[in-house]
């Protein structure tokens, strides 16, 4: 091989091994410090762009889980609701027995009237509870409540929370039968114990399809939520470093930069000879 002074090939060769040797140092300290496979764009193009929309796909699923969970809140509080109702007309109809007990005189009869009155009153007032401003009750042509289940928003898998129509008179709970402003007396024609036993069957209907709703919600969450921790891992595994991995490329791209800085000091060390022969 010749001996030359103006290039030192041996040198460039070393330098180009140290700098590729000292990028990848770099890149490992990197991915070691931030966790994350991937730190630039460059890194995995493509990788980059699946987690995201991974990623984006598991925010919304924890979007929808927390929708689900306020719907379960406000069937939740549509049922104490119907609870209440249903003991106001079990109280009806045991005040409609004692009223027609034929020892009972006209002064007795006037105390249980006061009393249905006043459970008259609360009925009605049920009728307009609201969660969070959203009426719990609605009334006929009332669309019923849809809640999105799937974090792409489908809406043929969306749960209907039906509209329970507690002061409809077709019930049997409303105002001309139980609660009216006409029948003020447990001795009016309306009341009577067929009325209260069919209103007490469709509150217990309505508390049953409020149950369907609520069962039906949970497994939607715990679907949601599999689901969701799914989509996570899956984005670890494109994002996320492998520490015990990457820590040996670390230990071997150090390891290289320290002899790429030795070799490069002999290779600049071997333009010594030509001086020698110039002597």
């Amino acid at each position: 091989m010749a001996v030359v002074i103006n290039t030192n090939y041996s040198a460039t060769v070393a330098s180009n091994n140290l700098a590729s040797s000292n990028a990848m140092l770099q890149k490992s300290l990197n991915r070691l410090s931030s966790g994350s496979k991937i730190v630039s764009p460059a890194d995995d193009a493509g990788g980059l762009a699946v987690s995201m929309k991974l990623g984006a796909a598991s925010r919304r699923q924890g979007a929808a889980l927390a929708n689900i969970g306020n719907a379960t809140s406000y069937l939740q509080t549509q049922d104490g609701a119907l609870k209440v109702a249903g003991k106001v007309l079990d109280r009806i109809s045991e005040l409609k027995t004692l009223y027609v007990d034929p020892t009972k005189n006209t002064s007795d009869q006037a105390n249980y009237d006061s009393e249905f009155t006043a459970l008259q009153a609360q009925l009605t007032a049920l009728t307009s509870e609201k969660f969070n401003g959203v009426a719990l009750f609605g009334s006929a042509g009332t669309p019923a409540l849809s809640v999105s289940v799937t974090e792409d928003g489908s809406t043929s898998s969306a749960v209907a929370l039906n509209n329970r129509e507690l002061s409809n008179t077709s019930s049997g709970v409303g105002a001309l039968t139980v609660a009216g402003s006409t029948a003020n007396s447990l001795g009016a024609t309306a009341i009577t114990l067929t009325a209260i036993t069919t209103a007490i069957q469709n509150v217990a209907t309505m508390r049953a399809n409020n149950g369907a709703e609520q069962s039906r919600l949970g497994f939607a969450s715990e679907l949601l939520t599999t689901n969701k921790a799914n989509l996570e891992a899956a984005t670890s595994r494109i994002l996320d470093v492998d520490v015990a991995s990457e820590s040996t490329q670390l230990a071997r791209w150090n390891t290289l930069v320290q002899a790429g800085t030795s070799m490069l000091v002999q290779a600049n060390g071997s333009a010594q000879t030509a001086l020698k022969l110039l002597q």
